[in-house]
């Protein structure tokens, strides 16, 4: 969601553009579209709203990085370190890597990774090679790289030396946390089958091209031209060689994505249920619809939805919430030429938060099912990360405030609306770069498709009204939202996005230390509205050496008070709605899904 780095560092939890309507895809469907569940050999499962799969190859792009995606790839591409939170904790699941041991150096400036004995699908043995041709590829185009973040993974890792078929090392530029490199580093990794995709064009040969860099950048630009044709996945055989519990048998641009047991599996996590239905819908309505039918195994409902519990659990549904380890934040564009000089100012970004009463929106949009965002640090599960500051709202909620802020800072309400009558960069002005005249008006491309998104926008609009800040507002699918919300600099035309919104499921889903070189580091891989503050630079990079909790406390609470975006109510991943008898995993809290470990339970 919106993952998200997706797989791994982290991802956003999303959703994304559907097309075709749930009846017809519904009527595709290989299980029995009354009651799937009669079948215990397959398992329909309701995708959110509105999204559609988009992406198989395991190297993901910005437009591309989403929660579903990842999880998707996940169960055909295992990754080295697979750190979930599928047995109820964060923590390595070795049942679902490839890699069965880390063996990290005393000085902390190297590990050696032992891989498991295990196969691609069509036979041949998991190597070493494997995992330094997606080292290669990533490091050469480590700037198209979703997950990279400059002065992280790649740059950070200074050598990569082949040790035997089974066993590697990794070198650092320094001494690194070990927790934090598993979690959020290795955790990136998938090896690649080096013998089907180590060529530069679906005619050429299988080849050492990765071991150069001009011959890796053509591997990349080979492997992401075909991901691109999503028509293809099904029948193009670069994606028929895979190493995890499932293979793909169907994959349709309308959305609907068929998984098929694959049955060379030999790692730990072998799938229970042959076949995977992943069904699309264009709305809440049209998924909850097909559960109050039957033909869904695995739905969600929203959380207005929680006072019609009885109508799912009557038809032998279990409804059960789905918390996510996340924080849930709109994102300020600071480099946009109108209102980018307004975001830069702090007292600015104070005013629109004071504007935004968590309390309420959480009980009332969320039904409860949400919990206020004051920082960096997911607040639902409590953790040594978080800090008093971040605890205990450094802006509590008052539109009288939030007005009499902008006014002392030279702005004044007029026809409902602040206007910069005093510019310049002295205490009791505008700021630098807020011309005069200047109007308090703030665009938000927000996700469509979702009752509670629309609820939510429209609750802050009529917050920060109260305040004098104009806020208009714009819906699209997710994957639109993304790609037209981009990392940008000032004069490209590309920078004229204001606010994104892609959060409903909650914004941004971590691996177990939430750092935020991703988010917030200058230049981060996903840090979309190009906020840069050196402070803040150096309050990461301590994250991510230190094994001290106080070192994230101390970032937590630092943008407590920054606002490098604007925090709102982070809500349970879903309420998830599935069928009596369907077990046998718990709900990861990192928002990823696992079908190799879905069964049904005999009663």
């Amino acid at each position: 969601m919106l993952r998200a780095r997706t797989a791994p560092r982290r991802r956003w939890a999303l959703v994304a553009g559907a097309v075709a309507s749930a009846s017809a895809l519904l009527a595709g469907c290989t299980g029995s579209t009354g009651s799937s569940s009669a079948s215990t050999h397959s398992i329909n499962y309701a995708l959110p709203a509105n999204f559609m799969p988009n992406w198989i190859l395991p190297l993901g792009t910005a437009a591309h990085l989403n929660t579903n995606n990842g999880s998707i790839i996940s169960t055909l591409w295992e990754p080295l370190v697979s750190y979930d939170g599928s047995t109820g904790t964060i923590g390595w699941n070795k049942d679902a890597s490839v890699a069965t041991g880390a063996d990290f150096a005393k000085d902390g400036k190297s590990v050696e990774i032992t891989l498991g004995d295990r196969h691609w699908s069509d036979g041949k043995p998991i190597t070493s090679r494997d995992v330094e041709f997606w080292y290669n590829v990533v490091t050469a185009e480590k700037d198209k790289w979703a997950s990279y973040s400059p002065g992280q993974a790649p740059d950070n890792w200074t050598s990569f030396k082949t040790v035997d078929d089974h066993h590697f090392t990794l070198t650092f530029d320094k001494a690194y946390n070990a927790q934090w490199m598993l979690a959020n580093e290795l955790s990136l990794i998938k090896p690649l089958p080096q013998h089907v995709w180590d060529k530069t064009s679906a005619a050429g040969k299988i080849s050492d091209a990765d071991r150069s860099t001009a011959g890796a950048k053509q591997v990349w630009t080979f492997l992401n031209s075909a991901a691109k044709k999503i028509g293809r996945y099904q029948s193009d055989p670069l994606w028929k060689t895979v190493s995890g519990p499932y293979t793909i048998k169907t994959f349709s641009t309308s959305g609907k994505v068929t998984l098929v047991a694959n049955k060379k599996y030999d790692g730990g996590g072998k799938a229970h249920i042959k076949t995977v239905n992943l069904l699309p819908f264009t709305t809440t309505d049209a998924e909850k619809n097909a559960l109050r039918a039957g033909q869904v195994d695995y739905g969600y409902i929203d959380s207005t939805d929680l006072g019609q519990k009885k109508s799912f659990t009557s038809i032998g549904y279990d409804v059960k919430p789905w918390a996510g380890w996340a924080v849930t934040y709109m994102p300020y564009n600071f480099s946009n030429p109108a209102m980018g000089p307004v975001f830069r100012q702090l007292y600015a970004r104070q005013a629109i938060q004071m504007s935004v009463d968590q309390d309420i929106l959480s009980k009332v949009i969320y039904d409860g099912t949400a919990v206020p965002t004051y920082g960096p640090v997911p607040q639902g599960q409590p953790s040594d990360f978080l800090s008093k500051q971040q605890k205990h709202n450094p802006y509590p909620f008052s539109n009288s405030k939030a007005k009499a802020l902008l006014t002392s800072h030279g702005w004044q309400e007029k026809n409902g609306v602040m206007v910069c009558t005093r510019p310049g960069s002295g205490s009791d002005a505008c700021g630098a770069g807020v011309a005069k005249g200047t109007k308090f008006r703030m665009r938000v491309l927000a996700q469509s498709g979702s009752t509670v998104t629309d609820n939510l926008m429209s609750a802050l609009q009529s917050s920060f009204g109260d305040s004098g800040i104009d806020f208009s507002i714009k819906t699209a699918p997710v994957n639109s939202v993304l790609s037209q919300t981009p990392q940008c600099t000032p004069g490209q035309a590309r920078c004229s996005w204001q606010l994104s919104f892609f959060g409903t499921a909650g914004s941004w889903y971590f691996p177990a230390f939430p750092t935020g070189d991703a988010l917030f580091r200058t230049k981060g891989g996903s840090n979309f509205g190009n906020y840069s503050d050196p402070a803040v630079d150096e309050l990461v990079t301590a994250t991510t050496t230190s094994s001290d909790p106080r070192a994230v406390q101390k970032y937590s609470a630092a943008l407590a008070k920054q606002l490098p975006v604007i925090w709102l109510p982070e809500p349970d991943y879903q309420i998830s709605v599935l069928r009596d008898g369907l077990g046998g995993f718990t709900q990861d809290s990192l928002a990823n899904f696992h079908p190799a470990q879905w069964k049904w339970l005999k009663k």
